[in-house]
């Protein structure tokens, strides 16, 4: 991002008399730190690197670029979205962020996880498969591709008998009541 931004700068020919700025911040998959990011993003001027001047200066941002999880980018679109402040993510795939009057400012460059879903569902059909259960992460992400999962499934003929969930920090006991529910649907 970062020579891609100063080649926009260092040229005469694309976008003249204008210099973009930028911002890179990591917010390691944390709802939390991209919660406090859009906050500060949404609140207005932020200091922006002027690679041109090699100096720091005021802006307002205008786009962002990233978050790559959709749990984060939710959060996160939901406080810039009303600020009219695009984001652009390149890995947010959650179907729910095709929804334009949720997020109207929300564009990615990867394809959302309906098309997964429809593949997963006609692979199930193909494999003959037409009584199944389904395990996802507790989670925005393995939510919603479950939701759109079941809906494909469906569509297909396919019986989903049961779908459970647990988050990798769920206690032992939640992660053994759904190896219990898969344990009584395989006997």
């Amino acid at each position: 991002m970062v020579f891609a931004i100063e080649e926009i700068n260092n040229s005469s020919d694309l976008l003249p008399g204008i210099t973009l700025g930028y911002q890179i911040h990591d917010s390691c998959a944390s709802v939390p730190v991209a919660v406090q990011l859009a906050f500060q993003f949404a609140n207005g001027l932020q200091q922006l690197y002027d690679s041109k001047k090699g100096c720091v200066r005021s802006g307002r941002v205008t786009a962002i670029v990233g978050e790559s999880g959709s749990t984060p980018t939710i959060s996160m679109t939901r406080i810039i979205g009303p600020f009219d402040i695009p984001q652009v993510s390149h890995f947010a795939t959650c179907a729910c962020l095709s929804d334009k009057t949720q997020y109207p400012t929300f564009f990615r460059t990867i394809p959302s996880d309906q098309f997964q879903a429809d593949a997963l569902a006609k692979l199930v059909k193909h494999l003959g498969w037409t009584w199944i259960g389904a395990v996802r992460s507790n989670s925005d992400y393995g939510n919603n591709g479950m939701a759109s999962f079941l809906r494909a499934a469906h569509k297909e003929g396919i019986c989903v008998e049961y779908s459970e969930s647990f988050y990798r920090t769920d206690p032992q006991s939640k992660i053994q009541q759904v190896a219990d529910v898969i344990r009584r649907f395989m006997s």
